[in-house]
């Protein structure tokens, strides 16, 4: 299986340095000096690593391949690619995108919302990206406390969502508000 390990962004001086954003929980090992790494387009690669640093907070490395400015601009957008085998991540709480990507996401009271159609890495945690029925995209931060159970085996996520994150929770919350009182009915009899 194929798991992205960074996307190259943009080039940072004249000597082919690029910054990374980083996919892997596992930079220091994934991105070492003299690691090779497969390309997707693959005709960019394989890339191989030859230095790395941090810049304000940002990963930069250079490539053996990759040394002035015209190359890494040719470079930007590049995902970089490993091979691996999904039994190397053993964390019961921790899952790779394609194993989310259609997952019907369901409230604690088992209604559907919708479904996972996306990751999106973010820096202070994933988000999951969810097209409701209606066909609105929702994204919900990846957190214990709003994603309460992931159930591969039951093809789908809990999401315990606060109030109006979903297009659907509105409209109910609507008519609800919409309702005559019961109360005032019988008064008006």
């Amino acid at each position: 299986m194929q798991l992205t390990v960074a996307i190259i962004g943009a080039p940072h001086g004249l000597k082919g340095e690029l910054r990374l954003d980083v996919r892997t929980d596992s930079p220091k090992l994934r991105l070492a000096v003299g690691s090779m790494l497969e390309t997707d387009p693959p005709e960019f690669g394989p890339l191989t690593v030859e230095r790395t640093r941090t810049h304000k907070g940002a990963l930069q490395v250079i490539f053996k391949e990759c040394h002035d400015r015209t190359c890494a601009e040719g470079l930007s957008g590049t995902k970089l690619i490993i091979e691996t085998d999904e039994d190397e991540n053993d964390e019961d709480d921790a899952w790779y995108p394609h194993e989310l990507i259609g997952l019907e996401v369901l409230d604690p009271d088992g209604y559907t919302l919708g479904e996972v159609i996306a990751l999106e890495p973010m820096p202070a945690q994933d988000l999951l990206v969810v097209r409701e029925p209606d066909g609105i995209i929702t994204r919900v931060p990846f957190v214990k406390d709003i994603v309460t159970d992931v159930d591969l085996d039951d093809n789908c996520v809990i999401v315990d969502a606060p109030s109006g994150l979903f297009s659907e929770e509105e409209m109910v919350l609507d008519a609800e508000e919409d309702k005559p009182d019961s109360q005032s009915e019988e008064a008006n009899s």
